[in-house]
């Protein structure tokens, strides 16, 4: 599983075991986690290794394609972007999450615009969809910057921290980015 990829300021790369205290960190931050779908908080001892073990298989079996994003200039572990494939519909849904230390920065976009490009061009994907909650703009706004068109909302979609949450998706079609 050596699969990695550089940008211009990422190396993109499958998590390893060695990774855990830093997820634990970064993705247990109270600030990360009120604005991801599926990250809590607390972030429990144990949780990380569990985690990064369980997207090592689903990436074997080309179900989830979880990047872990490392500064190019420094190898630090500031995040993660993901591809969670569906093969009956030959879709994904993008998901990304970015230590708050590193918010602001350019990160997401600039991780998710390429495993976009991994997931239609290496993957073969027709669709690439992301889903965030309304109080997240920011989120959202990366996805318009690669390209994502507003596709519906849904209203108190979803529960988190004791109260439901709106959501927003957005999508790509290949046929909108690859033209013939």
């Amino acid at each position: 599983m050596g699969l990695s990829y550089e940008t211009n300021r990422l190396i993109l790369r499958i998590f390893e075991t060695s990774d855990a205290k830093m997820v634990q960190s970064l993705a247990g931050n109270e600030e990360v986690s009120r604005t991801t779908l599926s990250i809590p908080h607390p972030y429990p001892d144990g949780t990380a290794e569990a985690w990064i073990e369980r997207i090592r298989n689903a990436f074997q079996k080309g179900e989830i394609y979880s990047f872990a994003m490392l500064q190019k200039e420094n190898g630090m572990l500031i995040g993660c972007v993901s591809l969670r494939v569906s093969k009956k519909e030959n879709q994904a849904e993008l998901a990304y999450w970015v230590g708050r230390p590193f918010w602001g920065q350019g990160y997401a976009t600039e991780a998710a615009q390429h495993i976009v490009e991994f997931g239609f061009e290496k993957l073969n994907l027709n669709r690439i969809f992301a889903a965030a909650m309304t109080k997240n703009p920011a989120s959202y706004k990366v996805m318009r910057k690669i390209g994502m068109k507003k596709e519906d909302k849904f209203p108190k979609q979803i529960l988190k921290s004791g109260i439901y949450e709106d959501l927003v998706y957005f999508g790509l079609v290949k046929s909108d980015v690859y033209k013939d």
